[in-house]
C-alpha cells in the first residue's frame, strides 16, 4: 500500500480535469496525499510519495498521447502506453519536489516531533506547488498540460480569479484548500477559514465583473469557425488535400454586408500556399490555384486565416526546415500576413538530438523528415477592419503568460488546433486550457480543428458557440468583444510568484505563532 496508494490517489486527482470534472474527488485525493506526505518519517518517503502520486497523476492526466502513435507508421501504435508512461516517469518529478519541499520545510516529522498535519505544511505545499508547476511548464521547452488551477472551470466563480493571478496561484489555492479539509478534520480552523473567505471573495469579485458589452449592428465584424470533420491520416494523397480544401471552401458560407474573418484549423491546406518554391514541390497544385479556392469562398471585405505548411531552403535550394504557419489570405488571393508556431512539440514537430535518436529507429509523430523550425514568438496580424488578430496553433495555447504580444496587445486570439489524434479526453482538456487563458488575458479566443471541438470563446471564459466533435459544420457570430488588460495580462507570471511567497509568508506567521 506505501507504492499503490499514492498511485491511485494521484490518479484520482486527474479526475478533476474535463472531460470528467470530478473536482471534489481531486480534493479529496490532493488532501489524503498531503496527510501521507506530511506523515512520511524521512524525507526519501516523502519524495517517494510525490513522485508516485505525480506517476499516478499523469499517468491518467495525458492517456491521449497514445493515440497519436496510431496516426504514424514508422513505430509500434503500442508504443503509445510506453510514451505515456515513460512521460509520466519524468513529470513525477515535478510532484516528487514539492513534496520533499513542503517535508523539509514544514513537516513537523523533519525535525523529529510528532503530531497531526499543521497550517505551516499545509500552506508551504501550495507555495511549493505553485514554484514546482511553474517549473515543469519552462524546463526543457516546457510541458504545461493541465496544469491545477484548471479543474477550477468545474466551479467557475473561481476559476475566474485567474484574470487576477493566472492559473499556477490558482493550482496553489486548490493544493491549500484540498489541505483545509485535513485541517477541517482535525478541528484546526484557520486555515480553513482562510479558504472558505479567499473563495467567498473570488465568487464576490466574478459577481462584480463588469458585463461583456457587444454592441452590434449589420455592418459588425463577424468571426466564422469552420470545422471539416476530417480524420487524421497516416499518409496525406493529393485527391484527399483536395477534398479537405473543397469542404473548407464549401463550409465558409456566403459573404454577407459584414466583414467576416473565416478560421480555418491548423494544417487544413496540403498544397503550399506561397510562391517561390522550386516547381517540383507544387505536385499537388500550384499556390495560386490554392489561393484561388480559398479566394472565391470570401466576400470583398473578408479575410481567411487559414493552416499550412511554409517551406525554408537554404543557399543551394535544397530544403532546410518548414514551418507549421497561418496564412492571411484575401479576396484578391493575396498573402496578407504568415505566423508560424514558435513553440513546437518535441518528437511531433521536430525530434530532440537527431544525430543520436534517428538511428536508434526513433522518428517523428508528425509526417515528414524535415523538422519544423520555431518562429520569433508570440506575434499579431494585422487584418483589415479586425485589427490585431494575435495567433497561437495549438499546443501553445496551455502556456500560461505567454500566448500575447505584449507590445501589440491584439483583439482576438486565434488558436488553430489538430485535435484529430488526441482520443476522447484531449480535445476537452485543450479547450479548457484554451477557456483559462481567454478569462488570464481579457481575450475572446477562437478555436478550429478538423474533427473537433471548435469554438468561439468569450473573454471570461465562456463558449459562446461551438461545433462538437466528429461533426462538420460552421458557426458564425459578431466579434466578441474584449475586455481592458487584465491584471494579470499586464503583470503575468509575476503574480503567481507574489502568490506562492504570500503562501510561504503566512506559514512563517502560522509556524511562530
Amino acid at each position: 500500500m506505501r507504492v499503490l496508494l499514492p498511485i491511485l490517489l494521484g490518479a484520482a486527482a486527474a479526475t478533476g480535469f474535463a472531460p470528467l470534472e470530478l473536482l471534489p474527488l481531486t480534493l479529496l485525493a490532493f488532501a489524503w496525499w498531503l496527510k501521507l506526505v506530511h506523515d512520511a518519517p524521512t524525507l526519501r518517503r516523502a519524495l517517494a510519495s510525490g513522485w508516485l502520486f505525480g506517476l499516478g497523476h499523469f499517468t491518467i492526466n495525458n492517456n491521449w498521447i497514445q493515440h497519436a502513435f496510431d496516426f504514424q507508421d514508422r513505430m509500434p501504435p503500442v508504443l503509445g502506453y510506453g510514451a505515456v508512461v515513460g512521460l509520466a516517469l519524468y513529470l513525477a518529478v515535478y510532484p516528487m519536489l514539492a513534496a520533499g519541499l513542503a517535508w523539509r520545510l514544514a513537516s513537523q516529522r523533519a525535525v523529529g516531533a510528532s503530531g497531526g498535519i499543521g497550517a505551516p505544511f499545509v500552506l508551504v505545499a501550495g507555495a511549493a506547488w505553485i514554484a514546482t508547476e511553474y517549473l515543469r511548464a519552462t524546463m526543457f521547452t516546457g510541458y504545461a498540460w493541465n496544469p491545477l488551477g484548471t479543474a477550477w472551470l468545474a466551479w467557475p466563480g473561481i476559476a475566474h480569479a485567474a484574470r487576477f493571478v493566472g492559473t499556477y496561484a490558482l493550482s496553489g489555492l486548490l493544493v491549500v484548500s484540498a489541505g483545509a479539509l485535513v485541517l477541517l478534520y482535525a478541528r484546526r480552523w484557520a486555515v480553513p477559514a482562510g479558504v472558505a473567505a479567499t473563495l467567498t471573495l473570488c465568487v464576490a469579485l466574478d459577481a462584480a465583473r463588469p458585463p461583456l458589452v457587444a454592441v452590434t449592428s449589420a455592418n459588425t465584424p463577424r468571426v466564422r469557425v469552420v470545422q471539416p470533420n476530417t480524420a487524421q491520416q497516416i499518409e496525406v494523397t493529393s485527391e484527399h488535400a483536395r477534398g479537405v480544401l473543397r469542404t473548407l471552401a464549401a463550409l465558409s458560407g456566403r459573404p454577407g454586408p459584414a466583414p467576416r474573418l473565416v478560421v480555418w484549423p491548423e494544417g487544413s491546406v496540403d498544397p503550399y500556399v506561397e510562391d517561390g518554391y522550386p516547381p517540383e514541390w507544387y505536385y499537388r497544385g500550384s499556390s495560386l490555384a490554392t489561393r484561388s479556392t480559398v479566394a472565391r469562398a470570401l466576400g470583398p471585405r473578408d479575410t481567411a486565416l487559414i493552416g499550412g505548411t511554409a517551406l525554408n531552403f537554404d543557399s543551394r535550394g535544397e530544403l532546410a526546415s518548414a514551418g507549421n504557419s497561418v496564412f492571411a489570405i484575401d479576396a484578391s488571393a493575396r498573402i496578407g500576413g504568415r505566423y508560424d508556431k514558435a513553440h513546437l512539440v518535441p518528437y511531433g514537430e521536430y525530434l530532440p538530438m537527431r544525430p543520436l535518436l534517428g538511428p536508434l529507429g526513433l522518428s517523428r509523430l508528425v509526417a515528414g523528415d524535415v523538422d519544423f523550425r520555431p518562429g520569433p514568438g508570440p506575434a499579431t496580424i494585422d487584418v483589415p477592419g479586425f485589427g490585431r488578430i494575435g495567433l497561437q496553433i495549438c499546443y501553445e495555447i496551455i502556456f500560461s503568460g505567454q500566448v500575447v504580444d505584449r507590445a501589440h496587445r491584439p483583439a482576438l486570439l486565434f488558436n488553430p488546433s489538430n485535435d484529430a489524434w488526441f482520443g476522447d479526453w484531449g480535445p476537452p482538456q485543450h479547450l479548457a486550457q484554451a477557456r483559462m487563458r481567454a478569462i488570464e488575458e481579457g481575450l475572446p479566443i477562437v478555436r478550429a480543428t478538423p474533427d473537433g471541438i471548435s469554438a468561439i470563446i468569450a473573454a471570461d471564459g465562456r463558449i459562446l458557440a461551438h461545433v462538437p466533435r466528429h461533426v462538420a459544420g460552421a458557426v458564425e457570430m459578431p466579434v466578441p468583444p474584449a475586455y481592458p488588460p487584465t491584471i494579470f495580462a499586464r503583470a503575468g507570471n509575476w503574480m503567481a510568484l507574489a502568490a506562492a511567497l504570500l503562501l510561504l509568508g503566512l506559514a512563517l506567521v502560522a509556524r511562530r505563532r
